[in-house]
């Protein structure tokens, strides 16, 4: 009786160890993040074996899984995608086709699926990663892990030495203060600030809240990755880029703040 009662315990075991949660199980085959897995979960347009799961819910290799009708292959696992893209002025951070015809999957028509890690807004330009590694996606982004984002701004009329303090001090905007960061002036009405927060239109809101108006704003480098490609175009990681991307999430958190 013992021995059976082993047995079946081994075997549940076993069975954990293959299964994989839905959220992860669509990032690892490359069809969306794990967030945007887990808003498609919740919007109920995911099915195991017929049947909506909840957040959570783990998939094992004999398992039928569908995304808005749409077969996924259980045992499918794609090579993973690094992509650096120079995103132009008016090119959509999103992969929803339905919602924007100018999207960022559209305009660069990569023949795999890839998803953008983060956003930059419709009005901003420059650096922006595409993947379908979705395990990458959370490290990058949670501001926590205090990853670099360094971009290039002008402005609407002349900087001075307190506009780059208080930039650099923290300015108050979304019910919070904003992190000390590296701000530097470049010419009159140009600056060059690095954040490690990634609020929804930080920069703009920033220098709203001091009284001025931003005219353009471009991305030139996340963490160690630098724009080195003309606007619209994009290129894979390189090797030694990737060795070190990965040294830097080494001990980056994938959890939500």
């Amino acid at each position: 009786m013992r021995r059976l009662v082993e047995f079946f315990s081994t075997d549940k075991k076993e069975t954990s160890k293959m299964a994989t949660r839905i959220n992860k199980y669509l990032s690892e085959v490359g069809y969306c993040s794990r967030r945007e897995a887990d808003r498609l979960i919740l919007e109920g347009q995911v099915t195991i074996n017929g049947k909506i799961p909840e957040i959570g819910s783990k998939v094992e290799e004999s398992d039928q899984v569908e995304v808005k009708g749409q077969r996924i292959e259980t045992s499918k696992r794609q090579k993973n995608i690094y992509l650096a893209f120079n995103k132009p002025v008016g090119i959509v951070c999103t992969t929803d086709r339905k919602v924007e015809s100018n999207n960022v999957i559209d305009f660069i028509k990569y023949p795999k699926r890839i998803f953008p890690i983060g956003r930059l807004d419709k009005l901003s330009e420059g650096l922006i990663f595409l993947t379908n590694d979705g395990d990458i996606v959370n490290k990058i982004l949670r501001a926590r892990n205090n990853h670099e984002k360094e971009y290039i701004v002008n402005v609407n009329r002349p900087i001075n030495n307190d506009f780059i303090q208080s930039m650099s001090n923290g300015v108050e905007i979304l019910d919070t203060i904003t992190r000390n960061c590296f701000v530097k002036k470049l010419g009159p009405k140009k600056f060059k600030i690095i954040l490690t927060q990634g609020l929804n239109r930080q920069i703009r809101r920033m220098c709203e809240s001091l009284g001025y108006r931003v005219r353009s704003l471009k991305r030139v480098r996340i963490m160690n990755i630098k724009l080195d490609v003309s606007t619209g175009k994009y290129r894979e990681f390189t090797k030694e880029e990737l060795i070190e991307l990965n040294r830097l999430l080494e001990k980056s958190s994938k959890t939500h703040d």
